[in-house]
């Protein structure tokens, strides 16, 4: 008993995670991850706040970021010329990020307002994830723009925010959720790219935004300023973002990817409130479905808190709460489980496995995603995982686990608690559904190699 117990608290995920923000971060040697300077693995938690800088006050903010450290997030994703005419509307303290709308005169009164609320993220231990511009500031396909860049001045404006963020722990995320039309928009992003390069001396990791439906990976993937790719699967539910992720994982040569905007908590489903509003199911579905299929990590997004929404503002989309209290939806708390079962196991070694997945579900929204640490064509696995979004019967390949016994158990995603079902002579092959007595919807299996 005391074997089994002792067994069962190995399989359980570290609650408390690591107070200090990584200032450098680099691609891991395998090409799948990321790791901080020392080459411990960082993983990728964001949570999107695109009007941070334009509609919150220093105050709000540190409430914002208190919490989100609280809830074991690693990311903002944040945008220093916003959306909502965020170069003719002044942020909080009445202050526009540009001298006449052009890039190449920024407010210094502005951008010490950033500065201040970077130095913040910093000291929650949060990577700030900055779009030096939302999309149409430089494609105005839609929105209010307007279209104020060009290819020199572009790469200018690169140049001064990698000057000046070159010392805090940033990623920058360009594009902005617009397409790349021409080549025109191709040489306005390779510029600004080129720009940050020169800056900040190649300090910061770069990836690209890209809009709905679409990947960093059909514009830029070989391009040499892309570090690791990003999708933007869209707010509806029947989006697999699985598949996004099995793409850019196949891709060569290999670059780490994520979905950098899936359907957020409390968003109409699919922009139509008569569909019903996504909810905590989706986003847990998004990001297990996305890492267990070869993510470097995930992003979270609530409806209300990307827009910083409260009574007074003009709601985009029907938000269901002001942004205060949206920050502690049930989806938002949940995303630290996911971070924690991961950490706890073999990191850099991770894999996406399907092909241990024999037989499962063949509806698409009931797809099991599944993830080992074994050498691929080995049978050398510590662990195997596998994300049931739906309760259902499935059988798998435990052949590869390295030892004649294994420890089964499930994680619950919604509380981060795991239940035993304890050890069992490995037999190559397992038959198992989820505890629905417990919970009828969506749990992981955990099976550990034993002696």
């Amino acid at each position: 008993m005391r074997r089994w117990l002792s067994l069962l608290l190995l399989l359980l995920p570290v609650a408390s995670f690591a107070a200090e923000a990584p200032t450098r971060l680099a691609v891991s040697e395998n090409r799948r991850y990321l790791v901080d300077a020392a080459g411990r693995p960082f993983f990728y938690l964001a949570d999107t706040a695109w009007e941070l800088f334009h509609r919150l006050t220093e105050q709000d903010a540190e409430r914002y970021l208190a919490r989100r450290a609280e809830q074991g997030f690693t990311v903002i994703q944040c945008v220093l010329l916003a959306e909502f005419d965020g170069v003719r509307t002044p942020n909080a303290n009445g202050d526009l990020p540009l001298l006449d709308n052009d890039p190449a005169k920024p407010n210094e009164a502005y951008f010490r307002h950033v500065d201040r609320v970077v130095e913040r993220m910093q000291r929650h231990g949060l990577v700030a994830g900055l779009l030096p511009t939302w999309g149409d500031k430089w494609n105005q396909a839609w929105g209010k723009g307007p279209e104020i860049f060009t290819p020199e001045n572009a790469r200018a404006y690169g140049a001064f925010l990698g000057r000046r963020y070159r010392d805090r722990p940033v990623i920058w995320i360009l594009g902005g959720d617009r397409p790349v039309k021409d080549d025109r928009h191709r040489a306005i992003i390779a510029q600004m790219a080129e720009g940050l390069r020169a800056g900040d001396g190649g300090a910061h990791l770069i990836t690209f935004h890209p809009c709905g439906q679409q990947q960093s990976s059909q514009y830029f993937h070989d391009a040499p300023w892309l570090d690791f790719n990003m999708s933007q699967t869209g707010h509806a539910r029947n989006a697999k973002n699985f598949e996004f992720i099995g793409r850019d994982y196949a891709r060569t040569p290999a670059k780490p990817c994520l979905d950098g905007e899936p359907g957020y908590e409390d968003h109409p489903n699919g922009f139509k409130a008569e569909n019903g509003w996504l909810g905590p199911h989706d986003a847990r579905r998004s990001a297990y479905w996305a890492v267990f299929s070869g993510a470097c990590g995930h992003t979270y997004g609530c409806h209300a808190v990307w827009q910083m929404w409260e009574p007074g503002r003009a709601p985009v989309n029907t938000p269901l709460t002001p942004w205060q209290e949206a920050l502690d939806l049930p989806g938002a708390n949940q995303m630290r489980h996911l971070r924690a079962l991961i950490e706890a196991k073999p990191y850099l070694t991770r894999i996406p496995d399907p092909a241990l997945l024999k037989q499962g579900p063949k509806e698409e929204w009931r797809h099991i995603a599944v993830t080992s640490d074994r050498t691929p064509g080995q049978k050398n696995a510590t662990f195997v995982m596998a994300y049931f979004p739906h309760n259902t019967e499935a059988v798998f390949d435990t052949s590869v686990l390295a030892k004649p016994r294994m420890d089964v158990a499930w994680f619950d995603p919604r509380t981060g608690q795991t239940h035993g079902q304890g050890p069992r002579d490995n037999s190559g092959e397992l038959t198992i559904a989820p505890p629905a007595e417990r919970h009828p919807i969506d749990w992981v299996l955990v099976l550990t190699a034993a002696d």
